[in-house]
């Protein structure tokens, strides 16, 4: 997908995303020079005036300097007029869903994160939210499932943890003339291969824990849009809620997004050579990464991505007993929830991140208990390749004696 990038301010050349990685958002600290912006560990500002902040800073719930130039490096890299950073990715999605009332509709893809499935059914959903699941890549099953009450479109592409990749342009589109909010989590693709806003979507969703900090150290969270109406709407939940992210991780996460495309072209170009390996060995049943032809929403992938990102799932011969021995005998892959810091990690869905989805809601979506997911990380491929090598092989013990 060609990237069309902002600079950072109205004025100059287009920037790269490259350079708008590392620059937006930041300039030197004007008082002493300091090039990374400072960590401003206040959690009250100075006033020249009762209710006159002053440069608009009076309490870090409400506002803070480094989680400001975070949110706005991260409006630069989405091509977003603004950015709001919350503690985590759930913090984000709460607050879009802190604007729905009772009655109100949400159409969402069957294969979401377990997490976000737990927040709708077993929160909002006490509050007379509805919800509907479909698959999200059947353009026809989402216009039917819009209805007079629905005022958002959640979706994710690709999806967690099955890869599936919908249409956005299409879907967005369909969503606009019923005058319905699309919402894409894009923390799997990141702003760096696929940029949902100008496919036509209304928020962009990160877990910045993942990619986009990208190192396992920090918790976090952010909505990027356009509308200035929404992004009022959006920050006063930020506030009121009290769900914004804190100074040091926004520290952590501007540091973590300088290094962001050259992390993932190491992570998608290790992915693809798993993949690749995953799909010629006779131990594996099924592999789902959208780089490969097989995959059916290949190329819209290669259409809507610049790349096809870092997560591989696949599933073995020998389904449970397999995956969990595979998971338990990797070496370089840890075992362990999560994605997208540099280390590669290996879990088991239906056991660990998505164990909140009822196993008959997991079933109808095509995520079955056997599927093993991989967030292949920036290490050397060779030794990643002999891990997963090592692993299958082991896992097929275990596997034929569980079949007795």
């Amino acid at each position: 997908m060609e990237q069309h990038d902002k600079p950072k301010s109205g004025k100059g050349p287009r920037l790269r995303f490259e350079t708008l990685a590392i620059h937006a958002g930041q300039q030197s600290d004007p008082n002493n020079g300091a090039v990374m912006t400072p960590v401003y560990f206040s959690s009250t500002f100075e006033q020249d005036a009762p209710a006159q902040p002053r440069q608009g800073y009076e309490y870090s719930r409400t506002s803070n300097p480094t989680r400001t130039a975070l949110q706005d490096n991260l409006a630069a890299l989405e091509g977003g007029r603004w950015g709001l950073a919350f503690g985590s990715g759930l913090a984000a999605t709460n607050a879009l869903c802190d604007r729905l009332r009772p009655g109100d509709h949400v159409v969402a893809m069957n294969d979401t994160y377990g997490g976000t499935y737990r927040l709708f059914m077993r929160v909002f959903r006490h509050y007379g939210v509805e919800f509907s699941f479909v698959d999200a890549t059947d353009t026809g099953a989402v216009e039917r499932a819009f209805k007079t009450n629905t005022r958002y479109l959640f979706l994710e592409s690709p999806t967690n943890p099955l890869l599936s990749v919908c249409d956005i342009a299409k879907l967005a589109a369909l969503a606009k003339k019923r005058g319905v909010l699309t919402i894409v989590d894009n923390t799997f693709a990141t702003p760096y291969l696929q940029r949902p806003l100008e496919l036509g979507a209304d928020v962009v969703l990160h877990s910045l824990t993942k990619y986009i900090g990208g190192h396992s150290d920090v918790v976090a969270g952010a909505l990027i849009g356009n509308d200035e109406e929404l992004r009022k709407d959006l920050a006063f939940y930020q506030n009121a809620v009290g769900g914004q992210l804190g100074p040091m991780d926004a520290f952590l996460v501007l540091r973590g997004v300088k290094t962001l495309p050259l992390r993932m072209d190491r992570h998608c170009a290790n992915a693809q050579r798993i993949a690749q390996a995953l799909t010629q060995h006779p131990l594996v049943e099924k592999v789902f990464y959208p780089g490969l032809t097989t995959h059916p929403q290949h190329e819209l992938a290669a259409r809507q991505m610049k790349a096809f990102g870092g997560m591989v799932s696949f599933e073995l011969h020998g389904g449970i007993p397999a995956a969990n021995a595979f998971a338990t005998t990797t070496e370089l892959f840890t075992l362990a929830e999560s994605l997208g810091g540099v280390e590669s990690l290996v879990e088991v869905p239906a056991s660990m991140t998505h164990a909140s989805i009822p196993a008959e809601e997991r079933k109808k979506a095509g995520l079955s208990d056997g599927l093993v997911r991989l967030s292949v990380g920036v290490e050397h491929v060779d030794d990643l390749l002999a891990d997963v090598q090592q692993a299958i092989e082991r896992s097929a013990v275990p596997a034929k004696l569980a079949a007795r």
